[in-house]
């Protein structure tokens, strides 16, 4: 049964199906029964096959199960390359998640390089070798191909993001609401006495963007509090954060307040701040979004919206077990919108 170490203590090598035989006293056709046709044995049977499995730490060949039900047990995620200058890093939560919550439901992650010239190729190749069986697609920006590409091969799939510009989208998603998030923090704000509450997002082109933006329009609407010279649009940079916040500052009724796209901006107010010896919270409060790593351990603590970045990704997991589920059905609830919290610091 294995090979013992030179001690003669517990086996050293992995429990074989044979091993598992032995110990449950049954034959390998009635332990190959027992992984894969439970329903065909007698109740007492199956518990001393189980009780061996567990003693022995048996685990089945992952290869001999894949060809013979022609399936991966992987599920294939790209990752896009890294953008410079900036501050955030919250996908880091939602991939160590979706790890374990895929390891939970049987699968396990395989992570490919994105190449922006040809953002179909990964998929293309992943697809032809037959090496997955689902995908997870985190890039939903208006006009990503990658959606449209997969449906047409019939390719399960769950994006993380919402499918912007598609009024009734075919595939299962899950997204966090960006818009009740700005809003959570603009109303935090409004509470602490401010007025003039300053917007710092991205460029029209991004709906991700105007859909943040769109929380704190409308909170500041609903309190009768004026936006007019209050927002600007950059790149999600630090420089270009400090920037725009230096030119919103030195308006001839400058914001007491700021909320921005994301911590990298956050991080770009605080730098102007700093450089003009003004105090976060105390002088001007700052809040964030995405409450990444920067925003907690920064020496003023950063006030910024909280993704749930760990339940987006168990609900993925979930819509793709209805994809894979083999019943055709696909998920009950395919569309799934998440709420936000707010980790309010010393900047606000």
């Amino acid at each position: 049964m294995g090979e013992r170490s030179a001690a003669g203590g517990r086996t050293t090598s992995p429990a074989t199906l044979a091993d598992v035989a032995e110990r449950a006293g049954v034959s390998r056709q009635t332990v190959s029964n027992a992984l894969n046709n439970p329903g065909l044995l007698r109740e007492d049977t199956l518990e001393r096959v189980q009780h061996a499995i567990v003693e022995l730490g048996y685990s089945p060949n992952r290869a001999a199960r894949n060809l013979r039900t022609r399936t991966s047990s992987l599920i294939g995620m790209r990752m896009s390359p890294p953008q410079e200058g900036t501050a955030n890093a919250a996908m880091d939560r939602f991939l160590r998640s979706l790890v374990r919550a895929s390891e939970d439901a049987g699968y396990h992650l395989l992570l490919f390089p994105g190449d922006d010239l040809e953002p179909v190729g990964g998929y293309a190749n992943l697809l032809r070798s037959t090496a997955v069986d689902a995908f997870v697609v985190t890039d939903t920006y208006l006009g990503n191909p990658q959606a449209d590409w997969l449906t047409e091969q019939r390719a399960p799939f769950v994006a993380f993001g919402r499918p912007w510009g598609e009024a009734r989208p075919a595939h299962p998603w899950v997204d966090v609401d960006g818009a009740a998030g700005t809003r959570l923090a603009t109303e935090h704000l409004v509470s602490r006495g401010h007025t003039r509450i300053a917007w710092l997002g991205w460029h029209r082109s991004l709906p991700i963007g105007e859909d943040r933006r769109a929380g704190w329009a409308g909170a500041m609407h609903r309190r009768s509090l004026s936006t007019a010279g209050l927002a600007a649009r950059v790149e999600d940079t630090v420089q270009a954060g400090a920037q725009a916040a230096a030119a919103l500052l030195d308006s001839a009724t400058p914001p007491t307040a700021f909320v921005c796209a994301s911590d990298t901006l956050a991080m770009g107010v605080l730098h102007t701040l700093w450089i003009r010896q003004l105090a976060p919270g105390r002088d001007v409060a700052v809040v964030g979004f995405d409450d990444s790593q920067v925003a907690q351990v920064y020496p003023v603590g950063v006030t910024s919206v909280r993704q749930p970045l760990e339940e987006a990704a168990v609900e993925v997991v979930r819509l793709l077990e209805g994809l894979l589920g083999g019943d055709g059905a696909g998920p009950e609830r395919p569309h799934v919108l998440l709420t936000p919290t707010l980790a309010v610091r010393e900047s606000s």
